[in-house]
Order: C-alpha cells, then sequence, then structure tokens
C-alpha cells in the first residue's frame, strides 16, 4: 500500500498525459529524486498504479465466454464496436518508466541498487508492452522519453518479434536484478514476480504464435514455450512459495481471495485494501446488486466442466442433463463451492440460495471475491485484498509450456495439476497424464485438439484462474474468441409454476412461470418470468435449462478481427503528418 501513501509522487514527478509528446515537468529537482536509494524507491512506487487496483481487480473477466451479464460489451456485438469507439492506446505510464530510466544514473547510488530499481522499471515496462500486445498487436516500440519534435511521434508500428524480444530482454534484467526476494506484504513485486510474469508472458506469446498460424511466426514457438518453462520452474524450485492449503476447516482456495491480508505463501503480488487510508473495494457491490455491477452468473456450459470428486467428469453422470441444482451440486470439485453459491452457503449465518431477486440470470451466482457478511454490499467497502499473480497461476503456466511442448511427465502432472486438485478435494488422476479425452470439453471447447493432457490443463487453468482476469486473453491466444458467443444457459428447470427449493433448507426459492404472474407466494420464493417478450427463457416449453439473452445475439467475425482492437483514430489522426499521410495503419477488418 505503498504506493496508496506516494501516489502524490507521480504529480510531483511528472505531469503525464496520453500523449508520447509532452515533456515532464519537475516540481522538485530531479537531483534529489535519483541521488539516493530513497528516492528511487519513492519514484518506483509510481510504477504500481498500473495494475489493477483493489476497487477494480475482482471484475477482470467481465467479458468472457462463461458470464451471463445484464449487457454486453459492444466489441461483441454486431456493428456496434469501431476505431472511434476504441480505447486505451495511453503512453503516459510508458513515458514515466522510460523518463526513470533515463535518469537512473547517479552514481552517488551504487549500481547494484540502481539496476534494482531499473529492473524493477523494466518489470513494468514489460507488463506495459504485453497489455499493449494483447490488446493491438503490433504497437510502436518506444524505449526513450519523447521530445516535442521527435520524429518517433509519427512513427508506424514495429513488428511483432521485434516489440516481444525486447519485451523478453526487459524480463530477463529484471529477473537478474530485481533484489528483493521476500514481502510480507504482498504489495510489491519480488524477483519470484519478475519470473512469473515471465512464465505468463512467454506461455501467451508461444501459444498466440502456434494457432495464429497466419502471422508466420511458428518456427520460434518452441522457443517462447521453453522460456516460460524455464521462468516458471525457476519460480517452483527457488521462490518458496507454494499451494496453500488451509488451517483447520478453513476453505482454502477461497480464503486467498477474501482474506484482508495476502495469503503470501501463495499470493505473490496483490492489490490491497487498507480502511486506515479510506482504501476499500467494491467487491460485494458488484457482484450482489441488481443495479451497480454486472449481475455476471456462470452459464452451465462452463460449469459442467467441474470434476466429480474423484476426478471423473461430471458430465459422465447418467442423467446429468436434466439434474437439478442441489443434485448438481454434490461431490464436486469443493471450487465449484468456493466459485458460486451452492447448498449449503451462508450470508450472515443465515442459508443464502442463489438470488434471482434481482441479481443471477442463470443460478450460478459467484462468491469467489464476496465476503459473506451483508454489510459489505452497499457501497466500496471490501476490506480484502485481489490476488494478481498466484503461484497457482506458475504452476499452471508450466504444466501448459510442458504439455505443448510435449514434455510434460507424470511427475511434472503431479506436481503442478495434481496438486491444485488435491487442495480441491479430488482424489483420483492425481499421480498420472490422463490418457483419455472428455468428449463433452473437448466437444463444447476445443473440438480441434485431441492431445487428452493439453485438454486437462486448459480444463484445470479455466476452473483454478476462473473471474482472475485470464480467460479472454487465454482464448485469444488459442484462436478460440468464437467461445465468446457461446449460448448463455443456466440451471435445470424441471417445470413451470412449481416452487423450487434449490438449497433444499426448507424453503422456497424462486418459482418460474410464464403468463400470469403467481401469487400468494412465500416471501422467500421469487417469481421470474421466463415467457414471450422477457430476455429470460427456457430451452424447453414446459422445462429445461434456463436462458438469458437468447434475443441479443453476440458475434465474433469470421474475419478474426477481434483478436485484436482498432486503433483509436484519434491516435492514427494524431500521428497524420502535415501532407496527409500516416505511418500508423489499422489493424486488418477496423
Amino acid at each position: 500500500m505503498k504506493r496508496i501513501i506516494y501516489s502524490f509522487v507521480s504529480a510531483c514527478l511528472l505531469l503525464s498525459s496520453c500523449s508520447m509528446d509532452e515533456i515532464p515537468q519537475a516540481s522538485v529537482d530531479k537531483d534529489t529524486v535519483f541521488r539516493t536509494e530513497k528516492g528511487l524507491e519513492t519514484y518506483s512506487y509510481s510504477f504500481y498504479n498500473m495494475l489493477p487496483s483493489v476497487s477494480d481487480g475482482f471484475r477482470q473477466d467481465a467479458m468472457c465466454d462463461y458470464g451471463a451479464v445484464t449487457s454486453f460489451d459492444n466489441f461483441i456485438r454486431e456493428g456496434a464496436y469501431s476505431a472511434e469507439l476504441s480505447s486505451g492506446w495511453s503512453w503516459s505510464d510508458l513515458r514515466n518508466i522510460n523518463y526513470f530510466i533515463e535518469n537512473c544514473t547517479n552514481e552517488a547510488v551504487d549500481e547494484s541498487v540502481r539496476n534494482n530499481y531499473i529492473g524493477l522499471a523494466r518489470f513494468f515496462r514489460a507488463y506495459f508492452y504485453y497489455e499493449m500486445v494483447v490488446r493491438f498487436g503490433d504497437v510502436p516500440w518506444i524505449d526513450r522519453t519523447l521530445g516535442v519534435d521527435d520524429e518517433l511521434l509519427y512513427a508506424g508500428r514495429d513488428s511483432r518479434t521485434t516489440v516481444m524480444d525486447h519485451v523478453l530482454e526487459d524480463l530477463d534484467f529484471a529477473c537478474e536484478n530485481i533484489s528483493r526476494t521476500k514481502d510480507e506484504t504482498g504489495s510489491l513485486v519480488t524477483k519470484w514476480v519478475a519470473y512469473a510474469l515471465k512464465s505468463r508472458i512467454c506461455l501467451f506469446e508461444a501459444s498466440f504464435r502456434k494457432y495464429h498460424t497466419e502471422l508466420g511466426l511458428t518456427d520460434s514457438v518452441d522457443e517462447w514455450y521453453q522460456e516460460a518453462v524455464r521462468a516458471a520452474e525457476t519460480v517452483m524450485k527457488e521462490s518458496g512459495h507454494s499451494i496453500y492449503t488451509g488451517e483447520g476447516t478453513d476453505a482454502s482456495f477461497r480464503s486467498l481471495f477474501i482474506s484482508d491480508k495476502p495469503v503470501t505463501s501463495e499470493v505473490m503480488l496483490a492489490s490491497c485494501a487498507d480502511a486506515g487510508l479510506a482504501v476499500l473495494g467494491e467487491a460485494n457491490w458488484w457482484w450482489t446488486s441488481g443495479t451497480y455491477g454486472a449481475r455476471f452468473s456462470m452459464i452451465r456450459t462452463f460449469v459442467n466442466t467441474f470434476l466429480n470428486t474423484d476426478g471423473t467428469p461430471f458430465t459422465d453422470r447418467a442423467g446429468y442433463e436434466t439434474m437439478e441444482f442441489y443434485d448438481e451440486c454434490q461431490n464436486r470439485d469443493a471450487r465449484l463451492a468456493q466459485t458460486i453459491r451452492t447448498p449449503g452457503y451462508e450470508r450472515d449465518g443465515a442459508p443464502a440460495a442463489p438470488n434471482f431477486n434481482g441479481y443471477s440470470y442463470t443460478g450460478y451466482q459467484p462468491i469467489k471475491y464476496t465476503l459473506d457478511d451483508t454489510k459489505y454490499d452497499a457501497g466500496a467497502l471490501n476490506t480484502n485484498a485481489i490476488p494478481l499473480f498466484r503461484y497457482a497461476e506458475v504452476l499452471l503456466n508450466y504444466a501448459e509450456a510442458k504439455a505443448e511442448l510435449g514434455t510434460l511427465t507424470d511427475a511434472d502432472w503431479a506436481n503442478t495439476v495434481g496438486v491444485l486438485r488435491a487442495r480441491a478435494g479430488i482424489t483420483g488422476g492425481l499421480s498420472a497424464k490422463p490418457t483419455k479425452v472428455d468428449a463433452y470439453f473437448q466437444q463444447n471447447y476445443f473440438p480441434n485438439i485431441s492431445d487428452p493432457v493439453i485438454l486437462e490443463v486448459r480444463r484445470e487453468r479455466s476452473i483454478e484462474l476462473a473471474l482472475e482476469g485470464f480467460r479472454f486473453t487465454d482464448l485469444k491466444r488459442w484462436k478460440r474468441g468464437e467461445l465468446m458467443t457461446m449460448r448463455w444457459t443456466g440451471i435445470y428447470v424441471p417445470a413451470l409454476n412449481v416452487q423450487m427449493d434449490l438449497d433444499k433448507d426448507g424453503t422456497p426459492d424462486v418459482i418460474f412461470y410464464k403468463g400470469e404472474k403467481p401469487t400468494g407466494l412465500p416471501a422467500s420464493c421469487t417469481p421470474v418470468s421466463v415467457g414471450e417478450g422477457t430476455q429470460q427463457g427456457l430451452t424447453g416449453e414446459t422445462s429445461g435449462n434456463l436462458t438469458w439473452s437468447d434475443n441479443d445475439p453476440r458475434v465474433w467475425y469470421d474475419d478474426g478481427r477481434q483478436y485484436y482492437y482498432p486503433i483509436p483514430q484519434s491516435a492514427i489522426n494524431n500521428a497524420t503528418l502535415p501532407d496527409g499521410t500516416t505511418n500508423l495503419k489499422q489493424n486488418p477488418g477496423w
């Protein structure tokens, strides 16, 4: 939270903007900052403002394939998105970093100390460019502070290979030179966080190049996978981080997301709340409100992918298609009950079934980040830390990279996926790689993948990292963007006009109807119309799975343009030369 305490530093050092042509305006003498270790440390806190905050880090998967929402993003609405609406072409964070690197040269500070802070700056530069490449593809590589007449202001985009090679150089420097190896607060970048970021970025780049064959970069795929493996392996062998398995009756997985202090055995970096500084989150407000948040509700197709406790697919159960909510939640991967409301979940010490009275569209209501006391629901009141880097992700990066290389051993499986599934209470398939393809998972998500190891690693990643901000990026790198148009389905409704006790606590929770609204219902029972003229529906006439928003279709264009966002038209206009020409070209299809 030092980045909050010292948030004034950025303003003191430079007044940045979205433009790349403004000179930093120093209100503090430059030498005062760069001639002492304390000055470098203080400046470095400004970099942390690039990370997701405690106020928004919990909703990074707000747009993904497994979430039904009130209104989906225009990006996946046919004809609704354009270069005029695009955003994100902002360079102020980059120039803040470059200004620091250029000026961190004062020999009054020991070279190893300077290199530590330069390493931190280069960590954030790699993070910045990773985000830009994920969003836009090719972007200009800028590694210096630009003046008002700099020709780079009118430069075109550099190739993906050029930019990502520089990113890898920054990551290597950061891994080598960041000196901090422990942080009990969980809020500062350590050497191991740098290696974790390297594993994340290298895995992304390897798989993007592999599955987007139109780039013509498949020759370099194995090299990037191997970099991901080496980075993850370093964390696994040297960092001291481990998978948190809880204490006593602690629900260890969910506690990572609802604890006030980061569980630093596993959480490597977090965005932290601090009531004393009035820095609080909005997770409860966003995930429980019928008006403030997106009313994000998971869909049945995804919920079906959570395994049984014996390690077998849920969809191998006879009659799973018509299984009601209570029954489908029994004997499942424990992360299901720690990700959504399932029977037995309580709020304020009382049973709390999925809330159809103004929140859930599907019956699968997330709880991963929400505190169980309702006093946190009515505003920015959350005190829990939001994990940004977890050791679990590193294990999954390692497993996926080795699976794609064809070098994942049974021991590797046991030490990565096996460990995560064991924490989730799964008893089977922990010590050896899978040999059988799950037809349901393959057909619904990855029909072009026939390797059961790759499929199961992807399943594990999807479940372990759900709602943590990875999903849309994962779909893009796997070239499965069309999953963004998957039908939004929910719990099975066996009959209309029948009160349903979802959690079997003896109190009816919801009744679905068509036509005339039922009367005489107990206060606990919410009537929900699935009739004509509503967004809520059923897959069948009088029974079936709930549906949401069937009459508002989403689109993933056949030309693949949505694997990148368009360059904002305003940025192209600003880069236009006096003669009307521009080197900054638009992404295809936009």
